[in-house]
Formats: C-alpha cells, structure tokens, sequence
C-alpha cells in the first residue's frame, strides 16, 4: 500500500494540474498535505502503540488510508483532495512504522527487512502502470477506486491476521506490558537524547525524499524536458521495478562489501547515472538510466532499518525504529514540494541538480553513522 500510494502520484500529476487548473507550486501543496500527515504519525506513533499496542495501530493506519481513497475517488474540490492526503499520510506514517519495527524483531531480519521492502517496490511497480492509463481517461480519479478496493483488502488481511494483538503476544515475547507514567517519560527521554537515533532519522528523512522526489516528478521531466508523450508514465514504473530488484537481487552484495561501504558505493553510482540523465538527452537513454538509479537506491532502506536494530539500545528498538520510519515518510513531502516550488520558477530540469545534491547529502550523512554497536543494553 505505501509503495502503491507513493509511486500513484507522479503519472497522475499532471492531470492533477489540468483537472484543477493549478500550478507546480500549488499541485506541491499535495506532499506538504502528506508531509502533515507523516509527521503527526511521528509524533504519535510511539504513545499509540504504548497504549493501543501493534494490532490495533496498523489496522488504524490501514482504516485511514481507506476513508482518504473514499474522498479522492470522486475528484472532490482541491481543498479536500488535499485534506484526503493528510489521512493517507497519517495513515501510511503508522503503517510503515509499525511494519519496520515488527520485522526488525524477527530472526533473519536482515533478509525479511530486505523482503518488506520488496514488497513495496512490487506496489510501487504496479502503480504507475494503473495510473498512466487512468491518467489518459476522462475519469482519471478513478484511479482512486482501485486504491480504495486495494486498502479494503489490506485492512480486512491485517485484522484476520494480527487480530488487533500486540507485537509482544504475537511474537510470544514475556514483557511488561504496561508502564507507569515515570517510566514511559524517562523512556521518552532516553529514546531522543540518543543523538545517532537523529542522525539516522534525518538520513531516512533525505533517502526517502529522494525516492519519492523521482518517483513523482520524473514523469514530468520527461515530459517537459525530453518532449515524451503521454506513455512517459511508463518510466516511474521502470525506476520502482529497478527499486524492487535491487532490494532481492543485491542482498548478497551488502553481505559480502557491508553496509558501511555499500551505502556509500550504491549512492555515487547513483550520482553517476543522474548525471547521464542530467545532460544526454535521449529518453530511452533516461529510462534505463532511471531503473538502475532504483536498482541501487533500492537496499538503502532496509540497509538503514537492520543498522537501526544493531546499535540502537534493545530496551527502545520498537519507539526508536517507529521514530525512524515516521521521520523518514516526512522527506517524502518536503522533498517533493521544494522540487515543484523551484520547478515553477525556473522549470523541472531543476530536478537532476537537486537529486545529485541530495545524493551527496547521503553520502556525508551515512559517513558520520556507526554501523557496529559502541555498548549493548
């Protein structure tokens, strides 16, 4: 669902615009919708698994995503077409929180972490197929039906599955369960006090940004800048179908090289091919450049998800983790919106110079992030 949501976006944009007659700068508003969203799922995500527990949170988060594809079908006037996207934000914002820290206490999580994650990218591949033909009909909001019989499904998996249990009764784990207010403070406290919990929060927050800032805007770039037609949709599928392999097929590459090197290897690779997208200027050239951007972005994220559980304390693994992932759906609105912003004033070929920028950026981050643990809890 995050992955279909993510990727459903960008060949819908500009007939989004067309529909509402509005420009990059306003059709923006709809990542800074999301971005309200995912960071109300940071702030909250920790306090309603406290009380609620995992069960019931991700069916939350799942039931949110339903009421918002419910007002985005009829392609309801632009101010509540934005507000649907904040409920789909805070909605997914649980969901992804939920889903890493679950997984991340499995056995084997480095490989399950890299499965989750494919599964996301499966979404996200099929997505853009649906879209760019919705994309071309008259009732393009349509798209939007689909996305709502698909989180129907995913709501009724998740209650017939985890029957609104905690992840302690779920994976049989004899803990306390409940907390008085002193100790839940002083967790709190300890929880944002560790500064590499920040820093890979905020490394999150740029990789996930610059996912998504590909995924809704390349679409454009082809369009705008390379002069494709309306199949030019077809190319954000190429880079998520990239993203899903890359999370299956390189597993053993981070194995054998090790995420602190990796992270670094599969980034400037992807410095290169930006830059063959930036200044050759053939689409199909463009296309398999995009695909193979995904194939190397894509372990980033389980990679960030496994380091996580292996140097942060084990005592606050699941707040830290939900921390994490709800911090780093929020790059998936700012990032964006600052992209369409500056795309309205001096046009989306701004798009690769921000992307390289944004590489960069990951680079310096990942090198200032410890991959071993200093002490255990």
């Amino acid at each position: 669902m995050a992955g279909w949501n993510d990727a459903s976006t960008g060949p819908l944009l500009p007939r989004i615009q067309e529909n509402y007659n509005v420009n990059f700068t306003i059709v923006s508003i709809l990542f800074i919708c999301n971005f309200i969203g995912f960071t109300s799922a940071a702030v909250l995500n920790v306090r309603l698994t406290d009380l609620w527990g995992f069960g019931a949170t991700i069916a939350l988060g799942a039931a949110c995503q339903v009421v918002a594809y419910t007002i985005d079908t009829p392609a309801p006037p632009y101010p509540l077409f934005c507000i649907a996207f904040v409920i789909n934000g805070f909605g997914i914002g649980l969901q992804d929180a939920q889903a890493n820290t679950f997984v991340a206490c499995l056995t084997d999580a480095d490989t399950k972490m890299g499965w989750l994650h494919a599964f996301y990218g499966v979404g996200a591949l099929v997505a853009p197929l649906i879209a760019t033909q919705f994309a071309q009909m008259t009732r393009w909001s349509f798209h939007y039906l689909v996305s709502l019989c698909i989180s129907v499904t995913n709501l009724a998996v998740l209650l017939y599955v985890f029957r609104l249990k905690s992840q302690e009764d779920l994976l049989g784990i004899s803990e306390h369960h409940l907390e008085d207010a002193q100790i839940q403070g002083n967790k709190y406290k300890r929880m944002f006090a560790l500064k590499i919990l920040h820093l890979l929060a905020f490394f999150a927050l740029v990789y996930v940004g610059l996912e998504v800032t590909i995924g809704g805007w390349i679409v454009t770039y082809v369009i705008d800048v390379r002069g494709g037609g309306a199949s030019s949709g077809y190319v954000s599928s190429g880079f998520f179908g990239g993203l899903t392999l890359g999370r299956v097929l390189l597993l053993w590459v981070n194995k054998k090289v090790g995420p602190k090197y990796v992270v670094m290897m599969y980034c400037l690779l992807c410095i290169a091919l930006e830059i063959i997208i930036w200044f050759v200027r053939a689409i199909i050239g463009d296309a398999v450049s995009v695909s193979l951007v995904g194939l190397f972005l894509g372990p980033i994220y389980p990679i960030i998800m496994n380091v996580a559980s292996r140097i942060l304390p084990r005592s606050l693994l699941a707040g830290s983790i939900g921390w994490i992932a709800s911090f780093g759906q929020v790059g998936s609105a700012v990032f964006p919106f600052i992209t369409g912003a500056l795309s309205q004033h001096y046009g989306v070929q701004v798009l690769e110079p921000i992307l390289v920028g944004m590489l960069a950026l990951l680079i310096a981050l990942w090198a200032m992030v410890p991959t071993r643990p200093k002490t255990d809890d």
